[in-house]
Order: C-alpha cells, then sequence, then structure tokens
C-alpha cells in the first residue's frame, strides 16, 4: 500500500470517529464563544481539533493546520475544519460536517467531507475520483436542463454590498442563488451535481481544501485557489461544473477581477 492510500483510508476512518465525537457532545456543550459576532466555537469544536491532531501526529508525524488551533504548514500538512458549519451545529440542523484535507507539495492529494447527521461520506483522492458513500459522483453538466443554481457563501471579510453585488449579477446572468451556511458542504454539493457552482468572495482553507479536491475530482472547475496565497490567508473560491465557467469568469470580472483557473478548465 502506497502512503497516500494509506493517508487516504485513515483520513476516511478518521472523519467518521470525529463525526461521532462531535454527535456525542452536541446535547451537552455550554454556550458557544464568539470567535466575531457571526463566527462561533464550541467545545465540540476544540474536542474534534484535539483529536484529529494527535492521530495525524501519532500516525504520521505530520504538521496541521486547524481552524481553532492554528498549526504550521510543511511539505507534508493537514488542513482541518473540526466542525463546519458550526452555526449549524449549534442551532441542531444537520448542515454542518468534519473536513479533512491532505497537502503535499503545496497540492492537495487527499480530501474527505464527512457530514455524520445524514451519514454522507465524500472522499477524494488526487487522480482518483471523488466518491459519496462509496459510489463514484459527477458535477450536474447542467444535465437537469433547469436554471443553473450556485450556492453563494459570505463572509465577514468581505464588505456586504460586494457579497449583494454578486447576487444581483448572478440573477442578472440568470443564475439562480442559495446559501446554506457550511462552505465545505456547499462544494460537496457540486461534486455530487445537487448544485452546479459555489462561489465565496473570502473563504479559509481549512473550509476549502477538501471540497475543492473534490469538484475537480467528479469533472468540475475551480480557480487556483491556493496560487491566490488561499492556505494562509484565505482566498476568492469559485467551483463550478464546467458548463457555466464562461458565464461566471463574466459575472466575477465585472464585480472582484479575473479569474485564474486552475487547469484544465474551459475557456
Amino acid at each position: 500500500m502506497s502512503d497516500l492510500q494509506e493517508r487516504y483510508d485513515f483520513a476516511i476512518g478518521l472523519a467518521v470517529e470525529a463525526g461521532a465525537l462531535a454527535r456525542r457532545m452536541r446535547g451537552a456543550m455550554a454556550a458557544a464563544d464568539a470567535k466575531s459576532r457571526l463566527d462561533f466555537c464550541t467545545e465540540a469544536d476544540l474536542a474534534v481539533e484535539r483529536l484529529i491532531r494527535e492521530r495525524v501526529t501519532t500516525r504520521f508525524g505530520d504538521t496541521m493546520i486547524g481552524e481553532e488551533d492554528g498549526g504550521d504548514a510543511s511539505d507534508s500538512v493537514w488542513v482541518v475544519d473540526p466542525i463546519d458549519g458550526t452555526t449549524e451545529f449549534i442551532h441542531g440542523t444537520q448542515r454542518w460536517c468534519i473536513s479533512l484535507a491532505y497537502l503535499r507539495a503545496g497540492q492537495i492529494e487527499i480530501g474527505v467531507i464527512y457530514a455524520p447527521d445524514d451519514d454522507r461520506l465524500f472522499a477524494a483522492r488526487a487522480g482518483g475520483g471523488a466518491f459519496l458513500n462509496g459510489r463514484p459522483m459527477s458535477v450536474s453538466h447542467l444535465a437537469h436542463g433547469a436554471v443553473p443554481v450556485v450556492e453563494c457563501g459570505w463572509s465577514e471579510r468581505r464588505p456586504l454590498a460586494t457579497f449583494t453585488d454578486l447576487l444581483h449579477r448572478l440573477v442578472a446572468g440568470g443564475i439562480e442563488f442559495r446559501r446554506h451556511g457550511s462552505g465545505a458542504l456547499g462544494l460537496a454539493d457540486v461534486a455530487c451535481g445537487l448544485n452546479d457552482g459555489y462561489i465565496e468572495l473570502h473563504i479559509n482553507a481549512w473550509d476549502a481544501l477538501a471540497g475543492i479536491l473534490l469538484v475537480r475530482e467528479a469533472g468540475g472547475c475551480t480557480n487556483d485557489f491556493l496560487a491566490d496565497g488561499g492556505l494562509r490567508n484565505g482566498a476568492c473560491l469559485v467551483a463550478v461544473t464546467p458548463e457555466l465557467v464562461a458565464r461566471i469568469a463574466d459575472t466575477l470580472t465585472a464585480s472582484s477581477g479575473p479569474i485564474r483557473w486552475f487547469p484544465p478548465c474551459p475557456s
């Protein structure tokens, strides 16, 4: 077994273990701590991140960057959101998940997202395809024949007016929009064809990297998130079925500048 295959199998098992821990803690949590007006951290976030860090360090000795406790990048690094969609988690909805990505030499090699409440496990390895609960998945390719639907995440790091301008431009271009509260699951939904795209004008790496690989391995297109400094500072994120590349590029160029697509993507 290759070391990447070993890490891939490990990530799948770890995501399920971490999800089980979060679910056990959910009913007995103290009040959440506010990191900002709209961003929260619970005891479960901290406990899950500690679990993942301990497992990764013990098994492989790799470094890890987590949402809650940070960490150092290296040529062999895990990037982890212990609970993406913490507000949804607090409010008792199913829209939250565990997100694990593994990078080697600056490239995303493994991405795993697990949504415990509805038992959806998304997994991808670079060059090996993308899977939902073990079955191959694909972006929509607009095969539904209906109006395209794009989920739009919002970050406090960008002005609200910029976000609403994006929504106006999408609607003017004949594209519907949604917002469901988890960037990682928004990307997973693109990868399995439930949505046709995901856009967030600023998103952090731990929310994005696993989902980026899922979309690419499922036949979709993303911008070159890491080339834009996304690992450390976050960046704009665009992930779409290939048939939307030109329309989304026109929409975003008008509001936030040209997109640097991660090859290969149609122009």
